[in-house]
């Protein structure tokens, strides 16, 4: 399975699994007057939202180069990717106001043994989740299953969060149900962060890391013939990069044989993982 089935399997799972948490949630949310279950119900909306961007997003991505897009679409994972991450932030602000209001106000749990329910079932499926996303991540790197990964995984930490709020109203303790509610929103909003910003750097055309480009210099290295390394550049084609690199060899070198040398070097950066394509110019010295 490669990473754009991957992909695919992770968006379709994630509409219909957080549309069920939607549900369940607000509706037991909204009757309990619980802050925290009506943030968490927020979330899983953003969920599915993320989820479909995740789909669409990825349909893109997988299409080939053409004669439009010759390095292909790759770049579509990280433009849905900052879909969803704006819309994180605005979602938490707004959930910010309403949980600080809830705690000004003083607002009261009608405490449920169905707020805990929905608390375990949403517990359960998303670590069902996060476990299974985190096996298909393993078929090739792909921010937006990253994503979506991390977001199941922090589900699972703030539902859980949530459920401590709603049982410490049992015990007509509410304040703790408007703090959970800010604590969510924050953590939404710096998710939502992270994955903008990764996503702004791609698609500003960063420069890949540091360790990529030593090791493609050690490779450089293991040819006699180039005799040094005159520039070497790179840009993102979503989550891999096109390396542009210029090599001086010997004058006396026939353009025969330079442009073997080029060959086998494309040839082999390319291997290395991350690298999509690999230009190589030839200066003689």
């Amino acid at each position: 399975m490669d990473r754009y089935t991957s992909a695919k399997k992770v968006g379709i799972l994630g509409i219909f699994g957080n549309l069920i948490l939607l549900i369940i949630k607000a509706i037991v949310g909204f009757s309990s007057h619980s802050q925290a279950m009506i943030s968490d119900a927020a979330n899983s909306a953003t969920d599915i939202f993320a989820s479909l961007m995740t789909f669409i997003g990825n349909k893109i991505a997988s299409e080939p180069g053409d004669t439009s897009h010759n390095f292909g679409h790759g770049k579509a994972e990280y433009i849905f990717s900052l879909f969803i991450s704006i819309s994180m932030i605005f979602l938490s602000l707004n959930l910010l106001y309403n949980s600080v209001t809830s705690l000004i106000t003083g607002n009261k749990i009608i405490f449920s043994w169905s707020l805990v329910i929905v608390c375990i079932i949403t517990i359960l499926t998303k670590l069902i989740l996060y476990i299974y996303t985190k096996k298909l991540l393993k078929n090739g790197y792909n921010i937006l299953i990253e994503s979506t990964m991390k977001d199941h995984r922090n589900d699972c930490v703030l539902t859980t969060v949530t459920l401590i709020s709603i049982i410490f109203s049992l015990f007509n303790i509410y304040f703790v149900d408007g703090l959970v509610g800010i604590g969510i929103s924050v953590w939404i909003c710096y998710t939502g962060i992270k994955i903008f910003i990764e996503s702004y750097n791609v698609l500003m055309d960063i420069s890949i890391d540091e360790n990529t480009k030593e090791l493609i210099l050690a490779l450089v290295d293991t040819y006699p013939d180039i005799k040094c390394v005159e520039n070497i550049s790179s840009t993102p084609v979503g989550a891999q990069y096109i390396i542009f690199i210029t090599i001086c060899v010997d004058g006396n070198m026939s353009t025969f044989d330079s442009h073997g040398l080029a060959d086998s070097l494309e040839k082999n950066i390319t291997e290395i993982n991350k690298i999509y394509k690999t230009i190589v110019h030839v200066n003689p010295i």
